[in-house]
């Protein structure tokens, strides 16, 4: 994964000003200040709407042309730590949960659709997590996190963001995404920013439409993981038993993206049995399945958009390689191929105006820096809630004690207490 070391910049983009900053500095400086510096907002303050007088806001811009610079210091992803979900979402701080890799033949005719009525326990989309399993293992596991050299601040976390690897996977796709908007909140609570995903109208009314035949192809690729994986190191698959979406095993990692302190979580599909494996996470395996590739035109089409969610996914863990099953229409596995992810981007290079790595990640440190910027009230009951929609810039509001707050009670109070936890 070549592009995990750290390098610096060419210096003939190091003083090129962010997206962001550029506007600023366009703009002129009082709107920030009267923007950014109060600190007694009103609830709900917002930003005009494009269209109105561009000085009085600060938005992020999404536009390519502007993330065409180098590729920024990402440094190799370190897993700190794991935890499991179990059949009833319940969270148990260890890796109770691990799966192995077990091969299959390169035609395995693995039917996807099989157990989807009778041995199919489904988790239920309308409860919100949002950060909460991330927080339990924080909690747990405060004492690798603190901050060192000080005692004033002994409780603070030496992280300057935490969230979910979907929600960075989100901002890594935004240049090119054309279809879905997010909306993202962000708290900033003892130094450390927060970031927590809300649903946005348009993903609620997509859910509740979903066809019957939509809800199916999405358990045909959790079918394609319990063909795949086995319990212990050296089991079996068991594709007749119970398929239960509440189950999980994730990684925590810690890296840095530019001058970014990252800590989050991403659900990991099973990792290589090989005792001579890599240690996590590049010992971790994704598992997808996609349409069967047909004519020229579904390759191009697979490589510009399915190859970009399936590199960033993988690409921020450190995750290296994924297994892709090819189903036919009837949700039959016709073949399985390996996609090393250092070598996605040379699969792309000849596809016309298509997507690049470095524009992905150069927006979520942009971005990164934008929320830096805008969230600077330390307060668990203040969100920063920002929106964007495809080819609109993103833009921010701010709420006080609002039904958008994310970090529950127990742990801000557990948070503010003077010695770590040691739970398990």
């Amino acid at each position: 994964m070549e592009q995990h070391r750290s390098h610096n910049p060419n210096p003939s983009h190091q003083n090129r000003p962010s997206a962001y900053k550029r506007e600023r500095e366009d703009n002129g400086r009082n709107h920030c200040e009267n923007k950014h510096s109060r600190p007694n907002r009103p609830q709900n303050q917002s930003g005009p709407s494009r269209g109105q007088n561009p000085h009085s806001s600060l938005s992020l811009s999404t536009r390519r042309e502007l993330y065409e610079r180098d590729f920024p210091v990402y440094k190799q992803p370190v897993e700190v730590g794991c935890f499991s979900l179990d059949s009833e979402r319940r969270f148990f701080n260890d890796g109770r949960q691990m799966r192995y890799y077990v091969e299959p033949d390169r035609s395995p005719n693995f039917d996807l659709r099989d157990g989807y009525k009778d041995r199919f326990i489904k988790r239920d989309d309308s409860v919100k997590e949002k950060l909460d399993h991330m927080l339990r293992w924080i909690l747990a596991n405060r004492s690798k996190l603190s901050a060192r050299g000080t005692t004033a601040s002994s409780c603070d976390l030496d992280i300057d963001f935490v969230t979910w690897r979907g929600h960075l996977t989100k901002l890594l796709t935004a240049p090119y995404e054309t279809r879905e908007g997010w909306q993202l909140a962000v708290t900033r609570f003892r130094g450390t920013l927060y970031i927590s995903e809300v649903e946005t109208e348009a993903a609620r009314r997509d859910q509740e439409n979903r066809t019957e035949r939509h809800e199916e192809m999405m358990y045909w690729g959790y079918k394609f993981e319990q063909y795949t994986c086995a319990d212990t190191v050296h089991g079996r698959p068991d594709p007749g038993g119970v398929l239960n979406t509440n189950e999980a095993f994730c990684t925590v990692v810690q890296t840095r993206l530019a001058d970014h302190r990252l800590l989050f979580s991403g659900e990991v599909d099973c990792r290589d049995k090989d005792p001579n494996a890599p240690a996590p996470p590049a010992c971790y395996i994704e598992l997808k399945t996609s349409a069967e590739i047909c004519t020229p035109k579904q390759r191009s089409n697979f490589h510009r958009f399915k190859l970009l969610k399936w590199w960033a996914q993988s690409f921020l863990p450190g995750v290296p390689r994924v297994m892709a099953g090819f189903r036919d229409e009837e949700g039959v596995v016709v073949a399985v191929e390996t996609f090393p992810i250092s070598k996605i981007s040379h699969l792309i290079k000849n596809e016309h105006n298509c997507w690049k790595p470095t524009v992905c990640m150069n927006f979520c440190s942009d971005f990164l820096s934008f929320v830096k910027h805008i969230a600077t009230e330390d307060n668990p009951s203040v969100v920063y809630l920002l929106s964007w929609e495809p080819r609109r810039d993103v833009t921010f509001s701010v709420h006080r004690d609002s039904p958008y707050c994310f970090l529950p009670h127990w742990f801000v109070e557990e948070m503010t207490s003077s010695q770590p936890s040691h739970q398990s």
